[in-house]
C-alpha cells in the first residue's frame, strides 16, 4: 500500500515552540485536508480489524462522548459533509450513520481526526474516552483511565513543574475558546498506526533531526459545555522529507 501522505502544512505550523506550546486557535478546530480519503480508508480497516486497539470508553464518559459527537456534527457541514437526519455523506462519498450509543466509533468513521476525552477525576484530568487510529507511539491500552501525569510517562521532558502547568492549563480551558499546540517527529516509517508499548524501546528517531518522513500532530484542546469534558482533537500531518518546509 503507498504511503498516506499529505503534502503542506498550515502556514502556522512551520515553526516550533517551546512546550509545552499552547496558544489560541484562531481558525477552524476540525480541518479536513488533501489526505481525508486515504486516512479514512486506514481508519476503516483499523475499525474492522483492531478495534479494541483503537477504541475506548469508560461507562460514565457516555455523556461526554454524546456531547462531543453533537459537537463535531453541528461543525461538519463547515467542512464538505452533507446531513440527511441520521445519515451524514462524507467528503469521499461515505455515508455514515449517526449511532449515537457508539459515539467513539461514530466520530472515528467521520473525522480523519482522533480524539481523546479528558475529564476532571479528583485533583486531576483522567483519559475517559478515546478513538485513536494513528497513535505516535503509545498505547492506548496503557493509558485509559489514567491520569494526566501517567499519560505522559516516559516522556522525559514532562517534567513535575511542566506537569504542574499543563493540569492549570486543563483546569483553565474555557468553552468557546479551544487552544492548540503541535509535536515534531521523524519517522523512517510512514505508518498512520504506530503504537508502542511505554516499556518498549523507541522504533523511531525524534525531534527535530532527519529522517525520510516527518509527523506532526496539531492537538486542538477544547472544553465541553454540558459535561464539561476537555476534548484533544488530533489531525496528523505526515510529509516526505521534500516536501518539509524551513521549520527553523
Amino acid at each position: 500500500m503507498p504511503p498516506i501522505l499529505q503534502r503542506y502544512l498550515p502556514e502556522d505550523m512551520h515553526r516550533s515552540r517551546a512546550l509545552p506550546g499552547i496558544q489560541p486557535e484562531r481558525g477552524a478546530w476540525l480541518r479536513v485536508d488533501e489526505a481525508y480519503a486515504a486516512q479514512m480508508r486506514r481508519r476503516e480497516a483499523l475499525l474492522a480489524a483492531q478495534a479494541g486497539d483503537v477504541l475506548y470508553l469508560d461507562a460514565a464518559a457516555m455523556a461526554a462522548a454524546q456531547e462531543l459527537l453533537d459537537t463535531v456534527v453541528a461543525v461538519l457541514p463547515g467542512q464538505g459533509f452533507d446531513r440527511d437526519g441520521g445519515r451524514i455523506t462524507c467528503p469521499d462519498g461515505r455515508v455514515v450513520d449517526l449511532d449515537t450509543a457508539a459515539p467513539m466509533r461514530t466520530l472515528a468513521r467521520l473525522c480523519q481526526n482522533d480524539f481523546v476525552l479528558m475529564e476532571k477525576r479528583g485533583d486531576e484530568h483522567v483519559l475517559t474516552g478515546a478513538a485513536l487510529c494513528f497513535p505516535a507511539s503509545w498505547q492506548l491500552s496503557e493509558k485509559a483511565g489514567r491520569p494526566l501525569t501517567d499519560i505522559h510517562i516516559p516522556v522525559s521532558e514532562y517534567t513535575v513543574d511542566l506537569a504542574r502547568r499543563v493540569q492549570r492549563l486543563f483546569d483553565g480551558i474555557q468553552v468557546g475558546r479551544p487552544l492548540w499546540r503541535f509535536n515534531q517527529l521523524w519517522y523512517a516509517d510512514p505508518e498512520l498506526f504506530q503504537p508502542r508499548s511505554q516499556f518498549a524501546p523507541r522504533r523511531v528517531g525524534a525531534g527535530l533531526a532527519t529522517g525520510p518522513y516527518y509527523r506532526t500532530e496539531r492537538q486542538t484542546l477544547l472544553r465541553l459545555p454540558q459535561t464539561r469534558a476537555v476534548v484533544f482533537v488530533i489531525h496528523t500531518y505526515v510529509l516526505a522529507a521534500a516536501d518539509v518546509p524551513d521549520l527553523s
